[in-house]
């Protein structure tokens, strides 16, 4: 009898072990959802007080004082999956900017984005937006191919041939779509954009949206006024 009742309470224990663990597991994921969701609202509450409202999206690691960065990474002010549509009224937006992040997107999904980001701008805010240039991809397969500043860096010296770095452009760092400059303004203007014009690295005529850019191989940047 004494050997079952051992057995019974070891049983019972592996049981509750078990029970714990998994009320554990849940109970650590709504901590871990309250601890993004409530300093996000204080965040948000503080920035919506501001006379301008500044959207960064896809902001990753780059954050800017005075706007609302947006990302899936946690640590972002609001973090939300922006293919599912931004978190704003419509007209609500002053200024909307992002850098390397559209060529993330499939061709639709960046469509859908576009559209939103000018659902929510006011009637005279501006979009911002840096990518990747496919024309000076292919230019530089075409031509020396070599000369890019991301290739000297130590973690692509596996890159020797203008095959490897053309297609390590298109696929590689989660890249679904490369835009060439007409691809961009037609994306644009099906948005609703009116008028769209070419800008250089870093230079605006906006003073809020000059000195933006992080990325060298930012070499196709528009902006987009509503």
């Amino acid at each position: 009898m004494e050997k079952k009742e051992i057995l019974k309470e070891q049983t019972l224990q592996k049981k509750d072990n078990t029970l714990t663990r998994y009320l554990s597991r849940i109970l650590s994921k709504i901590h871990g959802k309250l601890r993004l969701f409530l300093p996000i609202r204080l965040k948000l509450a503080k920035l919506k007080e501001a006379e301008s409202l500044r959207l960064n999206i896809g902001c990753g690691k780059v954050k800017f004082a005075g706007w609302i960065n947006i990302d899936i990474d946690p640590d972002a002010d609001l973090v939300i999956d922006v293919r599912k549509g931004l978190h704003f009224k419509e007209n609500s937006i002053d200024l909307i900017y992002s850098e390397h992040f559209l060529e993330h997107l499939t061709f639709e999904e960046s469509e859908n984005l576009l559209r939103e980001c000018y659902r929510c701008l006011k009637v005279g805010g501006v979009m911002r937006t840096a990518t990747p240039d496919l024309d000076y991809v292919v230019l530089r397969y075409n031509s020396e191919w070599k000369n890019q500043d991301w290739l000297i860096l130590p973690e692509y010296k596996f890159i020797r041939t203008k095959g490897r770095m053309i297609n390590t452009s298109f696929r590689e760092w989660g890249h679904k779509y490369l835009f060439n400059l007409e691809d961009l303004q037609n994306h644009l203007g099906n948005a609703g954009f009116k008028t769209i014009r070419k800008c250089d690295w870093r230079q605006s005529e906006h003073k809020e949206l000059c000195n933006l850019e992080t990325r060298k191989d930012s070499k196709l940047i528009l902006e987009a006024t509503k």
